[in-house]
Formats: structure tokens, C-alpha cells, sequence
């Protein structure tokens, strides 16, 4: 029983750490699609927190988990009882796992553009820091939009 526990876990965790802001990540329905692309300068930037997901997997897969381990208490209607106890305490357990497994540090980048207006973006921490000042490009594709830095030249 411990390994159907351990297996349900896993995949739990797994299946809520597949999303991310970052603009080093590009999904794979974005790939070879024509991009907007707008200049200007970053105004400001601030560290903010984007709040985990609940799709309700990490709930079930704990529901699971909890129901087959709560099964093993006592038998008959100890084990019944058993069963839905660790089911219920499974799916809160799965659900505040997977809150917790996809949430991420980002940053919120305030941007001007040539035109004159403003732009704030909010995205994951990305492997170029951006800073007040800098010249970057605001790339949207699908009605997702990340920040990157322009390029020199």
C-alpha cells in the first residue's frame, strides 16, 4: 500500500510542477506562430508571488492515495470509515501540495513604450535579470506576452 501512496504522491507533484511563467519557457503551441513585438524601457520592476494552481489533480490523486490507505484501518466498517477519513484528508493534503508545488517567485516589469504608453507584465524570474532602464522588447503571442531584452544593435 505504501507504494500506491508513494506512486499517487509522485505523480501529484509531477503533473503540478508542469506550469511556469518563466520567458525562458515557450510552450509548444507557440512554437513557429508570428509574435507582436513592442519596444520601450523598463520603468520599474518588483518581486511579486504568482499563486499557485488548484485543477483539482493534486485533490484526486490525494483523495486516492488517502482512500487506499485509509482502507487498510480495521476491517469491515472501521474500514469503510478509514476510507473516506484518508480520502477526504487526501484530496485537502493533494490540494494544498499542489497550491503550493505551483507557486512561483515572479516579477512584475512596468514598461514604457515608444508610442508612450505603459505596460506591466508579470512573469517568472527569467535567466536575464531586467532592471530599471533597460531596453527591452514585450513579444505576445497567443494573448500571452513576455518581457526580454532588446537586442543590441
Amino acid at each position: 500500500m505504501k507504494s500506491i501512496a508513494t506512486v499517487g504522491l509522485t505523480l501529484a507533484l509531477v503533473l503540478a510542477g508542469c506550469t511556469t511563467t518563466s520567458p525562458d519557457v515557450i510552450k509548444r503551441d507557440d512554437a513557429q506562430r508570428m509574435s507582436n513585438v513592442l519596444d520601450g524601457v523598463v520603468l520599474s520592476t518588483r518581486p511579486v508571488t504568482v499563486d499557485g494552481s488548484q485543477s483539482g489533480l493534486g485533490a484526486a490523486a490525494g483523495g486516492v492515495v488517502g482512500g487506499v490507505a485509509g482502507s487498510t484501518v480495521g476491517s469491515g466498517k472501521g474500514s469503510v470509515v478509514g476510507s473516506v477519513i484518508g480520502a477526504v484528508a487526501g484530496g485537502v493534503a493533494g490540494n494544498a501540495i499542489e497550491r503550493g508545488t505551483t507557486r512561483e517567485e515572479a516579477i512584475e516589469i512596468l514598461v514604457q513604450l515608444k508610442s508612450g504608453e505603459r505596460r506591466a507584465i508579470v512573469q517568472a524570474k527569467g535567466t536575464e535579470a531586467i532592471n530599471a532602464g533597460d531596453q527591452v522588447i514585450i513579444v505576445t503571442t497567443g494573448g500571452k506576452a513576455r518581457v526580454v531584452k532588446a537586442p543590441r544593435g
